[in-house]
């Protein structure tokens, strides 16, 4: 999932057919396990343990979830020579083989597996004439040797697709970013993100400073919006002049997790909603960067990344689902831990890390102590 403009620079940025295109294999090269600390929960119990990294190929990989029977993984990653961008690939996890499941061509993020694991959602921008001159472009500004912070792209020629049987189907087709989507667990519908209000009717409504704030920053206009599987009745969930974004449906196909920024960009929180907009909470307080919630299978906790301790220091944390109890943290780790996901049982947890001063972020895994995270929240 993505953050706003303003804070996106010092960061990174969501089948039982096989999809035979350009496989590969993750090389099995041994995690630097000296780096990796895991934490105690109130200095006696372990949350994460046996610590160790999945992905090694490209010059970034991230942003990963599981099918539901939890033998797949789908995640975004840099590693073609001719695109700079991210493609969507696909991992048996227990073979490590490697399908890419987009085109090559463009941008590409939030990828998905429907609960039946024949359709496959992500968001792409291969339809934009200019996609392959922006790739080049892209190449021969990191072939000048000139270099710049990583900031996410809120590309308005990113839209939402699902690829079933080699075939793919355009389910978006607004001016804008739609981006951001998942499946609800029951298979019904998707929730999404865009910034839709940005180029349509309901732009001519902003105000000349709201204008002014969108160019320099198109994550302002980001809102939820809810549609069904095959792309149908599109509703609008929230209308907050600011990014939300970044959600997620629980495992019951009830309740809407994402996450809000402040105006600013500078801070944000982890909220809740039904699926049909209403009954909105707040569940985080903190007032930092708190953002990426995932719920637990259980529906007991969400996990979430927060930059509590620092500016550039983010780190895992968990708190109940209706923010009653003071968070946990989780991690203690160098740099950027952030896109916490857990496996469908619960009892593995999957994230993308960025070490301190290191521009190459990589996927890790860790094996997940579910009723020690209950007691540290006291919810037994």
């Amino acid at each position: 999932m993505k953050l706003p403009l303003i804070i996106s620079a010092i960061l990174l940025s969501s089948c039982a057919q096989k999809i035979e295109i350009n496989k590969i294999q993750e090389a099995p090269k041994p995690p630097e396990m000296s780096e990796l600390v895991t934490s105690e929960v109130n200095g006696q119990v372990e949350l994460m343990t046996s610590i160790n990294q999945l992905t090694f190929a490209g010059k970034r990989s991230g942003e990963g979830y599981f099918s539901a029977d939890g033998y797949e993984y789908i995640f975004q990653t840099e590693r073609q020579d001719d695109n700079p961008f991210y493609q969507i690939y696909k991992m048996d996890l227990e073979t490590g083989d490697l399908d890419k499941v987009s085109n090559g061509v463009g941008k590409t993020t939030c990828a998905w597996i429907h609960p039946d694991g024949e359709r496959i959602l992500f968001a792409s921008t291969h339809l934009d004439p200019e996609a392959k001159q922006k790739q080049q472009d892209e190449l021969d500004f990191r072939a000048s040797g000139q270099t710049r912070r990583y900031s996410w792209d809120y590309d308005e020629n990113y839209d939402i697709f699902v690829k079933q049987n080699g075939k793919m189907t355009q389910l978006t087709h607004e001016k804008g970013y739609d981006a951001e989507g998942s499946f609800s667990p029951d298979g019904q519908w998707i929730i999404f993100s865009s910034n839709r209000d940005g180029y349509n009717e309901k732009a001519k409504d902003m105000t000349q400073a709201e204008r002014n704030t969108f160019s320099k920053d198109p994550a302002f206009m980001m809102d939820i919006y809810i549609m069904k599987a095959d792309g149908t009745q599109v509703k609008q969930l929230t209308t907050y002049k600011g990014y939300d974004g970044g959600p997620f449906i629980s495992p019951d196909s009830k309740k809407v997790i994402w996450r809000r920024f402040s105006v600013d960009g500078l801070k944000a929180e982890i909220y809740t909603m039904n699926l049909d907009g209403s009954d909105k909470k707040q569940i985080t307080h903190a007032k930092v960067m708190s953002w990426a919630p995932y719920y637990h299978p259980s529906q007991k906790y969400i996990i979430y990344t927060s930059n509590k301790q620092g500016f550039a220091n983010f780190e895992l944390y968990i708190v109940d689902i209706e923010g009653k109890h003071e968070p946990v943290r989780v991690s203690e780790l160098d740099g950027f831990d952030g896109l916490p996901v857990f496996t469908p049982d619960g009892d593995e947890i999957y994230w993308t890390r960025k070490k301190d001063n290191n521009d190459v972020s990589q996927i890790f895994r860790a094996n997940w102590n579910h009723q020690s995270a209950l007691e540290a929240l006291n919810l037994n």
